[in-house]
């Protein structure tokens, strides 16, 4: 009996299909285990990169805040002890130890009283002591008394380093426990306001001409201050005994900036503050301007803003500036003018033009008033009217 003859791949058939047929039959795994695995895993590490970010962030910020606090530490004003010098005639140890004499009363003023001082018994000087920091050590203001001390300082770093015809050069500074005192040249002559006095008691004559190139220095040195300067630097208490003069009738502004740092300054007593100054607080550039505007109303009449004359009528309007633009606006400035001046042949004019000049720098408001620029150009060109 012969056998069938059969091909290699019909015999392999059954054979794969056997196998086919077994792993069909085999039970499915579940994939749910798998899916929860690949969701912990990513959730954590977006947890872990969150972190990370947020970590980094906080440490960048740590780390600039500390930079920040060494940088400004280092690079803050120090708190100095003992005399600063500016000048080379004078030895910080003769000045120091020239502090404790009795040293003569050359006048007094708001934030402080001038001395005479005699440097090594050949040369003299102003010296101006401010008046003591009045906060207390027990207050919670006392916080700020250290920096308070270290913002004068650094703004009379700032004033010693200007020069400029019309301003008083400051020569040294020396910081007491409890106040700063100024070193300046010593001038003879004294202030805008002594010759003002004098004037008014027939012991002094100052021609218009004088008085006219008192106001053009003031305001040069005002448009030096506002302009010229970086940062800019306010006068903060522009008046008459702050404007000193020398033999020719320079004037000379001292203490620029001052007001401006020491606390519970009175100026309101002074009647040469703007109005803004009461209202609102707020000081800028035209808040000096109307202190000049005053100034010049006392070189064009002679009269004192306290003068009580002011007070003695509703026709004076209560102040010296009001009084002077109501005579202006009524044509009749020239009854304002200082009679010791008013003869004056071919300069009525010329005061009559400064009227308006000094009523429009009493302007109510700041905008309303000229630039310290304007005014040189201003003043300047008076001659040619």
């Amino acid at each position: 009996m012969a056998w069938p003859r059969h091909s290699p791949i019909s015999l392999l058939l059954p054979l794969l299909l056997l196998i086919t047929t077994a792993s069909s039959t085999q039970p499915q795994q579940p994939s749910h285990r798998h899916h929860t695995t690949n969701d912990n895993y990513f959730r954590r590490l977006l947890i872990s990169i969150s972190l990370g970010i947020a970590t980094g962030l906080a440490a960048a910020f740590l780390l600039a805040s500390l930079l920040r606090f060494l940088f400004c530490y280092i690079n803050r004003t120090p708190i100095l002890k003992g005399p600063v010098v500016f000048s080379p005639k004078i030895q910080p140890k003769s000045l120091l130890s020239s502090l404790h004499q009795e040293l003569p009363l050359l006048g007094s003023s708001s934030n402080g009283n001038y001395h005479k001082l005699l440097l090594d018994e050949t040369l003299p000087l102003a010296l101006k002591r401010l008046n003591p920091f009045d906060i207390g050590g027990g207050s919670p203001e006392s916080l700020s008394k250290s920096s308070l001390k270290r913002e004068t300082q650094h703004q009379l770093e700032l004033l010693a380093g200007l020069r400029h015809r019309n301003l008083m050069s400051l020569r040294a500074y020396i910081r007491e426990p409890d106040r700063f005192s100024l070193v300046y040249d010593y001038v003879p002559t004294g202030s805008l306001q002594d010759a003002m006095d004098r004037v008014r008691q027939s012991q002094l004559q100052l021609s218009w001409e004088v008085r006219l190139h008192v106001a053009l220095g003031i305001v040069k040195a005002l448009r030096y201050l506002h302009f010229e300067c970086a940062p800019q630097i306010l006068h903060f208490d522009l008046k008459p005994t702050n404007v000193i003069l020398d033999a020719e009738f320079e004037p000379r502004l001292t203490d620029c900036g001052l007001s401006g740092l020491l606390p519970n300054l009175d100026r309101a007593s002074s009647g040469y503050n703007a109005p803004e100054c009461f209202q609102n607080c707020r000081y800028t550039d035209k808040s000096d301007i109307f202190s000049f505007g005053m100034i010049m109303a006392v070189l064009l009449t002679g009269r004192d803003p306290k003068d009580p004359f002011f007070g003695e009528g509703e026709a004076t309007g209560g102040s010296l500036g009001c009084w002077l633009r109501h005579l202006q606006q009524a044509g009749e400035a020239k009854e304002a003018l200082d009679k010791s001046i008013i003869g004056e042949e071919g300069e009525e004019d010329e005061m009559l033009m400064a009227v308006r000049i000094a009523v429009v720098c009493l302007s109510d408001l700041p905008q309303d008033r000229p630039s310290s620029d304007e005014l040189v150009l201003m003043l300047s060109q008076l001659h040619s009217f």
